[in-house]
Order: C-alpha cells, then structure tokens, then sequence
C-alpha cells in the first residue's frame, strides 16, 4: 500500500503549494537572526575610559590631540592602546586644579608621575563612539562587564527551557498552532525591550523572548520538510537553514543604518507581525495529523495541495481513508527517545553534536571580535562564508551521504581551529583566513545535525526529538562566553584549543550514526531500530486504503 510519499509524487512534491509554504517560512528563518546573534549589535562595546572631570576643557586650553590627552591623563595609556588599566582606572587629581602644566600636567599636580595615586572609575565613562547599546545605556563594563555575558545567557537559557516545552507543544497540538502562538508571544516580548527602562527587565525579557523564539524556528524548519516528498526534503531543509544566512546580511545592513540599538531592535521586531498573517496561508502538517488519527483533515490537505499544484488526483485516490496499522494515534513522550537501544545512541550523538555545532559557531564569532575591528565587516564576511557552506551540503548530500560530508565538516573545524591558534598573530590575514575556514566548516556541521536529526526520529516524536536534542545546543550557547573571556586570558588562542578538542570527537562520533540517504522518513520506533540495516526501512505504517468500488471487489 502507498505511504504518503508515494501520494506526494501525484499530487507535487515541490510545487506551487510547497514553494509557497517554502517561502513564507524562509522570512520566519531569516527574522530569527536579531534574537540569536542581536547581543552582536545591541551589546556592542566601544572603546572606553573612565570620565575625568576637567580633562576636556584642559585638553581644550592646551590644544592637545586626542592621543596626547590619552597619553597625559589616562592611566597605563604609553602608547600600548586601550587595555583593562587603561579602560577601568583613572589617576586620582583634581584636573581643574589651577596652574596645571600643559606639558606635564601630572608632574605639575605631583611632582613624580609613577606616584600618582591611581583608582576605580567614580564619575562614569567616556564612549568613543556616537552610537549606543546596552553596554553604553547601562556601563556594562569593567566590574560590570559580566552583565552582558547574563545578557545574552539569558536568552540561550530560554532556548534550552523553551526547547523540551515548546517542542511538546508542537507534537501535541501541531506545528502550526505552535508556530502561530510562538511568533505572538516573540513579538510582544520583543517590543517590550525596547521599552522597559532597567537592566534587570531587559535580561527578564530577554529570558521570555528565547522561550518561544527558537520553538518558533524549528516548528517552521519541521512543517517545511514534512509538506515536501522525499526527493526535495534535503534541500528545502539547506535552504530554510540558510535564509537564517541571508538575515544575517540583512541585520547587518540595518545595524549599521541605525546607531541607537532600541530602535534597532523596534527595527527588527515589527516586520514579524505580518507572520500572524500565517494562520491563514500557512497548511498544518499532513504527516502530523496523520500520526494523530485526524485523517480527515489530511485528506483535505492533500486535496488542496492537488488543486494548487493544478494536478488531478489518480481517481483510486479520491476516496482514500488515512489509518495508522496499530489502530491509534500516538502521543510523544520524552522517554521515546532512550527507551531503545538505536535511538538512545542517536539520542546521544546528536545531543552532543548539538553542543559543539553551537560551541564552535558562536565561540568563533567572539573569538574574532576579540581583536579589535570593524564589527560591521567582521560580521559581514562571518555571514558570506556560510552560503558556500550550504552550496557544498547541496552538491555532496545526495552523491556521498549524509555522515561522511557531516563528520569531514567537524574535522574541518576542528583542524582549522589548531591552524588558527598556531599561526603567529603577526600572519593576521592568514590567521582570519583559517578562522573563515573553520567558520564555514562549523556552519556545515550544524546544517547537518539539524537535518539529519529529522530522519532519525519516527514522525509522531519528531519535533520533540528535535527540540530535546537541540537543547545542548542551548547549554553549549551558555557557557561558551565564558570558555571564549575567560580563557582568553590565560592565552589567547586558547578557546581554539578547546574548540578543536570539540570538534575532533564529534567528527568520530557522527561515523556510528546510520546513514539515511535514500530512506523514507520513518514513523514507528521500530522503523529507526532498523535503520542500522543495509537495506531501506520499509516505514510504511500509514497506509492508504482505497475505498473504491474496485478495491472492495479485490
């Protein structure tokens, strides 16, 4: 009897009823990128030093350049540039202090320059630069710059508390209903940022917002390839990842046109209202209501993809009842996913590629900011190497399989993350040129679990399994500002150690996950617990029982 798939192939599998949903969902992808990489732009932090009052109208009556007033009234300045002393400390005088020398005005207050009693910053500091963020509103800086750490933990602790919950909520009550309420609830959390007036809300709201933000991402990614047939599923799945790559360029573009970061984030968070408008174009997910007894509903699904494709149903289609073999719908359960022995390792494995797809990605985007730059370019050519990282899954998926093109790729970061670290820093454009390497190399790893993780769980758990497994993404997403500031201080290459260490394991574990070229997506437990076979699951527990008078007379 034919599955759904096999349906697919009459009625389109990528037509003008697919490429419709496609789209829309693309914009939803691409509008998740303020909500992952924002802390970029909204927490930028320019250089700074402490406020001193009188240092400008000295510096004013003396004529000085900047470097020279830098060099007189800024402590541990010497011409090394901007470092903690020099940002966090300020020399204890009264610089309105009359009879203070042009020349050697610390001398003048003290008479011996090294004896300058130096101390915390009292009155503020001064921001060179126009444009505001979190770090300048609040002066998150200095003893204060772990705040903007719990800023953007914040939001990846959402994600991994949302992850499990949201992730339910989808297999439960289905995709779109998840979608529709998740895209609500990620608007109104992201208006009122920019209008709660404290710090601690900002992080509170922060939290709410990655809640429901990522259940929204991935409920799109899950309807997107299960509306498709098996033919275009891997490519749509490229696609929808990559949208989130071209957001990345276009909240560059407007980041760099908008210099007060709460109109950037007003900026970013209206246009997603319009997804609202889902609720009427956007279909559920037949696959869905099948695994959930709702036939009826499919069936009209299926016939209105029929009708916009412009294609006719087979008339031995036309009167067809969707029933599952065991007799009954199936409810998720988290233990699903452990219960048996070849989906406790899937389980695993993709958990831990979860955390180091995350690791790597994020790690090596701060670990580029580290050295001082144009943040605008840096986060330009971060967002450029990740398209020809989809062309490459695109040309390989279907010629080689999904594991060796996924484990190559973590072994390419990995690798690429050592380079880095042992090239000397008077190399630079060497040195960002195995970064960007690395980058691309990250960016196909995590394509790839989010796909493969989809053909690896049966439908009726599916976005649950996707939701728990991405969740150590989340975890990873936590600590990783930690493992980048922290480490970096010990030496400064040495997070790339650590990523690289990361990065090797999971290669080698990606190697004992089956391969799902050519295999339906299954749908009982038992279809998974035979993908360790050479031979393709036949995964065609739901079945289509024609009711036409020939039927009934076979």
């Amino acid at each position: 009897m034919p599955t759904l798939d096999d349906i697919l192939e009459h009625v389109g599998e990528f037509d003008k009823f697919q490429k419709q949903t496609f789209f829309v969902l693309c914009l939803l992808s691409a509008a998740f990128t303020p909500v992952y990489v924002g802390v970029v732009f909204f927490g930028f932090i320019p250089e700074h030093r402490c406020f001193s009052p009188g240092v400008a109208e000295l510096s004013q009556r003396c004529g000085w350049s900047l470097e020279e007033q830098l060099n007189h009234t800024v402590p541990e300045w010497g011409g090394h540039g901007a470092n903690f002393g020099s940002r966090c400390r300020r020399y204890e005088v009264d610089w309105n202090a009359t009879g203070v020398s042009c020349t050697d005005p610390l001398g003048s207050l003290r008479g011996n320059r090294s004896t300058v009693p130096v101390g915390p910053c009292r009155h503020g500091w001064v921001y060179d630069s126009p444009r505001t963020s979190l770090v300048t509103e609040f002066n998150l800086v200095c003893e204060d710059s772990w705040k903007l750490d719990l800023f953007q933990s914040s939001v990846n602790a959402g994600f991994f508390i949302g992850s499990i919950n949201i992730g339910y909520i989808a297999d439960r009550f289905g995709r779109k209903f998840c979608l529709i309420n998740t895209i609500l609830a990620n608007v109104v959390f992201g208006i009122l940022l920019v209008f709660v007036p404290t710090y601690l809300w900002i992080v509170i709201i922060r939290f709410f917002q990655g809640l429901v933000s990522k259940g929204c991402w991935t409920a799109g990614y899950i309807l997107v390839t299960e509306v498709v047939g098996p033919k275009y599923r891997r490519t749509v799945g490229i696609l929808y990842q990559t949208a989130f790559s071209i957001g990345l360029l276009v909240f560059d573009a407007i980041a760099y046109a908008i210099s007060h970061w709460r109109w950037l984030q007003l900026t970013v968070t209206l246009p997603s209202s319009f997804f609202l408008l889902y609720y009427w174009c956007l279909p559920e997910s037949p696959r869905w209501l099948i695994s959930q007894g709702k036939n009826d509903k499919a069936m009209k699904i299926v016939s209105d993809m029929a009708k916009t494709n412009q294609k006719k149903m087979p008339s031995h289609f036309e009167d067809i009842k969707f029933e599952e073999d065991d007799g009954g719908k199936q409810n998720p359960s988290i233990f699903d996913l452990v219960r048996t022995p070849q989906m406790r390792k899937n389980t695993f494995i993709l958990m831990y590629n979860w955390f180091t797809s995350s690791i790597l990605y994020q790690g090596l985007i701060m670990h580029m900011g580290v050295a001082a730059g144009n943040m605008y370019l840096d986060f330009l050519y971060s967002a450029l190497v990740e398209l020809p990282a989809a062309f490459i899954i695109i040309i390989t998926i279907d010629r080689v399989g999904r594991r060796y093109p996924w484990a190559a790729a973590n072994v390419v970061a990995g690798v690429a993350c050592l380079v880095t670290a042992l090239i000397p820093e008077d190399i630079h454009w060497l040195k960002v040129a195995a970064a960007c390497i690395g980058r691309m190399g990250i960016t196909m790893a995590f394509e790839m679990v989010c796909f493969v993780n989809t053909e690896l769980y049966p439908t009726y758990i599916r976005n649950l399994g996707v939701m728990v497994c991405s969740s150590l993404c989340d975890v990873g997403g936590v600590i990783v500002p930690f493992i980048v500031y922290r480490l970096v201080e010990v030496w400064h290459d040495l997070p790339l150690i650590v990523f690289t260490v990361l990065g090797l394991i999971a290669g080698g574990l990606v190697l004992l996950l089956p391969e799902t070229k050519g295999r339906v997506l299954p749908e009982t437990v038992e279809d998974v617990e035979n993908f360790h076979r050479k031979s393709a699951p036949k995964a065609k527990k739901i079945y289509l029982h024609v009711q036409t008078s020939e039927v009934a007379d076979d």
